[in-house]
């Protein structure tokens, strides 16, 4: 089959892709920035395009031609710059199974989620609930899936946020919330498989859980112990705790960054994740991987740990940097005469002192506020280490005997300039 997957590089999308590729089907993989994805899936013919453009069933068609199935992958979960919840999951998707009706393409697959309905308490649910609406009253054969947490060798979003929170030492700070239901991600590929090839009873709603629900404590625990970590106790911090810090990732996702800690997880985090697995045990006659089985899919070696240990590490690296840079900025120019006065005092004319002063001053504040915008961050980095390369040579060549200067003006930078080659390292979100 020649099957479309809209979201095809996300954590569950790139599953799909995955297990399509390996049955033998063509897939046409569609994402606002693919450039990443085709190098990593070569086999895919991936469509560049933002959803938002995609909001009229006119717009979908193009798209459309050759194309017999569709399973929907895309998803955003909070408000952003380029991003609308309502837009991508919501009016685009009506206008995508409006254009495969026209299109008569045979059978369309929606990655929905559990908890999705048209009174829910989020934007992300509502909307969810919104499409599923849509695709219930069309003439499509349509199949809903409704994921409960998934885990599986790739980690993102809340699974990222769990790998974190586990590789905590000592404790595992965790909100009071109800027991959880997980589901496999490679079960989640197989059963969206299965339904595009028209292996399950088509029209109805499967949530994709597993039988049995578990805590959070659980869960981290397990978590843990794959990870190779030893155990520890579990921090339950006061709610508002929790709510400043999610409301901190919120005000990240509005710089361009999409941290999992953000508001509409937190909600659901409290809200409990479940759901009913017997109807599609009932077609399938097998319950979903539990979780112990789930687990022993998570990469538990040395890099598993790594990520564990460096996710939470990242933002801290990020801000440290954008604000070490500022702060070096501003006061650079809160002491710019001292400086001018040990320029001039080696030789440099006024005017050449300071272009160097202010300017550098300035560019240290550019860099500075660079560095936390999710758009700029790696040109950021690369000119932080540009700029201390630069700065130190220059001053090796002028004023070489700072070298030895008891305060560290030259010693001090290179931390910075190693900072920002992690940052580099790890600026992947996925």
């Amino acid at each position: 089959m020649r099957i479309l997957v809209p979201g095809g590089y996300g954590l569950i999308g790139s599953a799909i892709v995955s297990t399509l590729l390996a049955a033998g089907h063509e897939v046409t993989g569609l994402g606002r920035s693919v450039a990443q994805a085709r190098l990593r899936q070569p086999r895919v013919r991936w469509l560049q395009h933002d959803l938002k453009d995609l909001v009229t069933a006119q717009a979908w068609l193009p798209l459309l031609q050759d194309i017999d199935a569709v399973i929907n992958a895309a998803g955003v979960l909070q408000d952003g710059p380029g991003d609308d919840v309502m837009v991508t999951q919501s009016l685009a998707m009506v206008a995508l199974f409006e254009a495969c009706e026209q299109a008569e393409v045979e059978r369309f697959v929606q990655i929905s989620a559990v908890g999705a309905d048209l009174d829910a308490a989020t934007v992300f649910m509502r909307s969810k609930g919104m499409a599923d609406e849509a695709l219930l009253g069309s003439g499509l054969a349509w199949t809903i899936l409704r994921p409960g947490l998934v885990l599986g060798a790739q980690a993102y979003g809340g699974s990222a946020l769990l790998h974190a929170l586990a590789g905590l030492p000592f404790v595992t700070p965790l909100p009071s919330a109800p027991p959880i239901r997980s589901v496999a991600l490679d079960d989640v590929a197989a059963i969206a498989r299965a339904a595009v090839e028209g292996d399950l009873p088509d029209r109805r709603i499967y949530d994709l859980v597993e039988d049995r629900a578990h805590s959070l404590e659980d869960i981290a625990r397990h978590l843990r112990s794959r990870l190779g970590f030893p155990p520890a106790r579990t921090l339950h911090l006061p709610l508002w705790v929790f709510r400043l810090i999610f409301r901190l990732g919120d005000a990240a996702g509005w710089l361009g960054w999409r941290p999992p800690m953000r508001t509409t997880s937190l909600h659901q985090i409290l809200a409990g994740i479940d759901g009913d697995p017997r109807p599609l045990a009932a077609v399938t006659g097998r319950s979903l991987s539990p979780l112990p089985e789930i687990f022993n899919v998570i990469d538990g070696s040395a890099r598993g740990r790594w990520f564990a240990h460096l996710f939470l590490l990242k933002p801290v690296i990020i801000v440290t940097l954008g604000l070490f840079w500022l702060a070096s900025g501003l006061i650079g120019l809160s002491e710019a005469d001292s400086a001018l006065a040990v320029l001039t005092s080696r030789g440099f004319g006024p005017g050449a002192a300071g272009l160097a002063v202010y300017g550098g001053a300035l560019v240290d504040v550019a860099l500075g506020a660079a560095m936390l915008f999710r758009r700029t961050m790696p040109a950021a980095a690369i000119g932080m280490i540009g700029v201390t390369a630069a700065y130190l040579l220059a001053g090796t060549l002028f004023t070489p005997d700072l070298w030895l200067d008891p305060l560290g003006p030259f010693v001090k930078t290179l931390p910075a300039a190693v900072l920002a080659l992690v940052a580099l390292a790890i600026r992947d979100a996925r």
